[in-house]
């Protein structure tokens, strides 16, 4: 039920926001980057799922971060985000959990993100990050972060691999009931603005349900920002939001200190 109640969520978000927000962006990053980005194939039972790495550029072994989309779709922005994590240090993986579709309308998106079940979920993330930590660069540390609805599933993914070392949930909806949570081993990083109580309002019971458990968690809420403040605060935006921008300077800057200490 809560699972459904996150997706009705999400839609209801989708459908409050124009479509010229979600035009897709990030090509010149990529093209311009000096990093090697490649897409792979990951076998996971009889199913073969793609997914975009980036690597850094250093002279040892890295942590890697499995890097969960928004409801659009593996796109360009998001493959732009992989390759600002390898910037920060890290082998970044965004595996494609929409099979290469991708939307600049949120009623398509939503509908496609919403037929993704949970445990295609867990299947899919399991798979992506036993392929990672058998990359030869991967020095055996591994995280997650995610966006939006791919914020909340980096929320849930902590739960389902208690091995992750830290999770980074940009404005995704926080768990809400004890069994969410209970076999989460690393801290959890939370990073919300301001303008966003539909999901901020359940921010304090996932406080309250990780301090009863035992758990790390640090949300961060970044005043005068909106919901998808990582992408609409992007320079490279042509629909770029000032409000949002300063949030995602600040919100990079925390992640990057966070990074460093995988």
């Amino acid at each position: 039920m809560k699972q459904i109640l996150i997706v009705l969520s999400c839609i209801l978000v989708g459908q409050t926001i124009s479509a010229e927000e979600y035009k897709d962006f990030g090509k010149d990053r990529l093209n311009s980057s000096p990093r090697h980005g490649e897409w792979v194939d990951i076998k996971s039972d009889d199913r073969t799922i793609k997914a975009f790495v980036v690597y850094p550029e250093r002279k040892d072994k890295a942590p890697a971060v499995l890097v969960i989309q928004e409801i659009f779709g593996l796109t360009d922005w998001l493959r732009s985000m992989c390759d600002e994590l390898a910037e920060n240090g890290v082998i970044a993986i965004a595996p494609d959990f929409l099979n290469g579709q991708k939307f600049e309308d949120a009623d398509g998106a939503s509908k496609a993100i919403s037929a993704v079940t949970q445990g295609q979920i867990k299947a899919v993330l399991d798979a992506t990050a036993d392929y990672a930590l058998k990359i030869p660069a991967c020095n055996g540390t591994l995280a997650v972060c995610g966006f939006c609805r791919g914020g909340g599933w980096a929320f849930m993914y902590a739960n389902m691999n208690s091995k992750l070392k830290a999770a980074y949930s940009f404005y995704g909806a926080p768990p809400g009931s004890p069994e969410q949570v209970v076999n989460i081993g690393g801290p959890v990083y939370g990073f919300y603005g301001e303008n966003d109580e539909r999901v901020n309002a359940g921010i304090p019971k996932a406080e309250e349900l990780m301090k009863a458990a035992g758990k790390k968690y640090e949300p961060i809420i970044y005043k005068g920002a909106g919901h998808g403040f990582m992408r609409s605060g992007e320079p490279g935006n042509p629909n770029m939001r000032e409000g949002d921008k300063k949030a995602r300077d600040e919100a990079w800057a925390r992640w990057k200190t966070l990074l460093k200490q995988l």
